[in-house]
């Protein structure tokens, strides 16, 4: 008795632990299922007649269904052999079968062909109607007819999942249904469901069906097998204390779980509301406002991931705003950077390297989308940057050549050409003709996943499809990373515009258009070199969160392995 006191003692101590844990609550779920099922969670009480007893009034339950006809015969199951034995059991507990404990059975599916099989007499289930221990009654159910051509699993039945990647979900039904062949059921003999409920729950149960699962691919257990796992069995008294006690315990761990999304939620909501202010703050006195109250709750609202992601986001809307760094009335302005971009186009024209396309429409006064600091200016971005696009054929693929880079090659910043394919030299150079790649361009994927801008930086030929590619006028116009960012933070309005029967897409008209805030050249610099200090401060607060939930995953788990 003393030490399942002491063990209910160690659960309520590590409450908060567990709570500051990432995955704590699930872990502490586990323990509760681990210490119940060990005879540690509630005390054991001399009077209460054994475990042996009750399994002799089961079996002889079971003969009487048998002779009345309402179960079949089903396969003898075999002796509890010494070695199958996991762990010592308190006195007044023993190990069975869980087959010994009701009727066995897998579902089946009637034919298919035959549509009259189907229909709203009763239900039936699929692997996918079982989640987070929920039956879902609303989707396929059977016919009349179709029920007599399946298996009724009565109510108060524990139906669980014996294939793929969901094997180990269960429920309780609390209707009679039927069930397809990837289902095994068990309707106890004597109506303890709850009980051995929490027993299919257990971490024990679960690794061992996983563990017992055949197939090469994937993973599968049968009824035989599965109505064949060793289970620990208290007397029915402490069965109904335990399952008390545990409800009890879940409580707890719902609430912890409630509580601890309601804090998140608040916290998130103050961090996206403080930093909606700082980015449409009208003059200096708001902006400060916002600014300063992210700086005085900064610990609290960036001490977790999402909070800190949405931090990023409005570190490049402030960048592209003009409100990350202060002007310099001593920079070129943009005005005059865009005049001698214009210059350099044109000398471009003259000498053929580029190609005249249709004039772009002059951006109207209600079409700005906010006001820009003084020095800057609003254009589109094929005035600022020569935007193209690669080929939209599908050449022949060889196994080694030239590669060729779609949106699959562009990922989080970087190009990678592990899956690329190769085309041919030939029409790697009439692809070259329409969208030549030069180290220092811009690739951004056009369809699928939109966006991932990667800046190229590497000196090997490839070439481009459904891919946008930005080269510049002139290099010394445009600095490489703060086109980058500005793509990294405009790529998810360009995914909500997009469109596509099939796949989402941006055309190249769509992007040659889209409106450019344009800095001066030396405040561009200096906004990526703010940008980049706070993106490292902003890693840095990740990992310590990181380092931070893994020091409490440790210590919970280093408690865990104690019981």
């Amino acid at each position: 008795m003393n030490k399942n006191v002491n063990n209910l003692t160690l659960l309520q101590k590590y409450f908060d632990t567990a709570f500051d844990s990432p995955n704590g609550i699930k872990e502490l779920r586990g323990l509760i299922l681990k210490l119940a099922m060990m005879g540690k969670l509630v005390s054991q009480d001399a009077n209460d007649q054994p475990a042996s007893e009750l399994l002799k009034e089961i079996q002889s339950e079971k003969k009487k269904l048998l002779a009345e006809g309402k179960i079949k015969k089903q396969k003898p199951l075999p002796e509890i052999k010494p070695e199958e034995i996991p762990y010592a059991l308190p006195d007044g507990w023993g190990w069975c079968r869980l087959g010994e404990l009701g009727e066995a059975q897998t579902g089946t599916t009637p034919p298919t062909k035959d549509p009259t099989n189907f229909g709203n007499f009763i239900p039936f289930i699929g692997p996918g109607d079982i989640q987070n221990n929920k039956m879902d009654l609303n989707n396929k159910g059977l016919s009349k007819a179709g029920m007599k051509k399946s298996r009724i699993i009565d109510s108060n039945s524990i139906l669980m999942v014996c294939i793929g990647g969901s094997i180990g979900k269960h429920v309780i039904n609390k209707v009679n249904v039927t069930c397809n062949q990837q289902i095994n059921t068990i309707t106890p003999f004597i109506r303890n469901t709850e009980f051995l409920f929490y027993i299919l729950a257990s971490k024990y149960f679960q690794s061992t069906v996983r563990g017992s699962a055949g197939g090469s691919a994937t993973p599968i257990i049968n009824k035989n097998k599965w109505s064949a796992i060793v289970i620990p069995f208290p007397p029915l008294n402490e069965q109904k204390r335990i399952v008390e006690k545990i409800n009890e315990l879940m409580a707890r761990c719902d609430e912890m779980e409630r509580l601890k999304k309601e804090q998140q939620d608040k916290r998130l909501k103050t961090s996206i509301a403080a930093l909606h202010q700082l980015a449409e703050s009208k003059d200096k006195t708001s902006f400060n406002s916002a600014f300063n109250f992210i700086t005085n709750n900064f610990s609290s609202l960036y001490s977790v991931k999402e909070n800190v992601e949405n931090l990023k986001k409005a570190i490049l809307q402030l960048a592209m705003m003009g409100k990350l760094v202060p002007q310099d009335v001593n920079d070129q302005p943009a005005s005059e950077l865009l005049k001698e971009i214009q210059s350099e186009k044109k000398k471009l024209l003259a000498d053929g390297k580029i190609k005249k396309q249709k004039p772009l429409p002059k951006i109207k006064p209600e079409e700005i989308p906010y006001e820009l600091p003084d020095g800057w200016d609003w254009c589109r971005l094929n005035e600022a940057v020569d935007v193209r696009d690669g080929t939209h054929d599908s050449p022949k693929y060889h196994n080694k050549g030239i590669p060729l880079v779609t949106s699959k090659n562009l990922y989080t910043g970087t190009l990678n050409f592990d899956n690329v394919k190769y085309i041919s030299p030939k029409d790697h150079e009439k692809i070259q003709q329409r969208s030549k790649v030069d180290k220092g361009d811009i690739l951004f994927a056009m369809i699928g996943s939109i966006g991932n801008p990667v800046i190229v930086n590497t000196e090997l030929e490839f070439s481009i499809k459904n891919v946008a590619l930005f080269k510049y006028y002139k290099k010394n116009y445009i600095f490489e990373q703060y086109l980058y960012f500005f793509l990294l933070l405009t790529q998810q309005k360009m995914k909500d515009v997009s469109s596509g029967a099939v796949q989402n897409f941006v055309s190249l008209t769509f992007l040659r258009n889209y409106f450019f805030a344009l800095p001066p050249l030396n405040e561009q610099k200096r906004i990526v070199a703010k940008i980049n200090e706070l993106m490292n401060l902003c890693d840095n607060m990740l990992d310590r969160i990181e380092k931070s939930e893994r020091t409490q995953d440790k210590l919970l788990h280093s408690i865990l392995a104690k019981e």
